[in-house]
């Protein structure tokens, strides 16, 4: 199955306990369509590069998650209907090299030349 990160931002005026409830509806979302969920994190609120609906601030949430694509709709349907919402996006990620053999390839390929 493919791997997906996705990374909503949300009004600032929201609390803790509001934060945490949408969390919990997206990752019940996720599961509830057969997604494996890696990692979900709140990163909190933090300054947003330009003014997104009146808002200067955002609460950011960041899911790391393993499913189907189809589970993307669903999951970009529940962050569409939700009105806290301010932006999200979902990205497929590709498989990550090891760090090592990534700067090793660059070493060697630049002592060549």
């Amino acid at each position: 199955m493919p791997f997906y990160e996705s990374l909503c931002i949300l009004r600032s005026s929201l609390s803790d306990e509001e934060v945490t409830a949408i969390l919990e509806k997206v990752k019940s979302t996720l599961e509830r369509n057969g997604a494996t969920i890696a990692k979900a994190e709140n990163w909190g609120k933090k300054k947003l590069a330009y003014e997104i609906q009146h808002d200067r601030r955002g609460t950011y949430l960041f899911l790391q998650f393993e499913a189907e694509g189809m589970v993307v709709g669903q999951l970009e349907r529940v962050y569409r209907l939700e009105d806290s919402v301010l932006k999200f996006l979902t990205i497929r990620v590709e498989e990550e090299k090891p760090l090592e053999v990534a700067s090793g390839k660059a070493e060697s390929s630049s002592g060549g030349v």
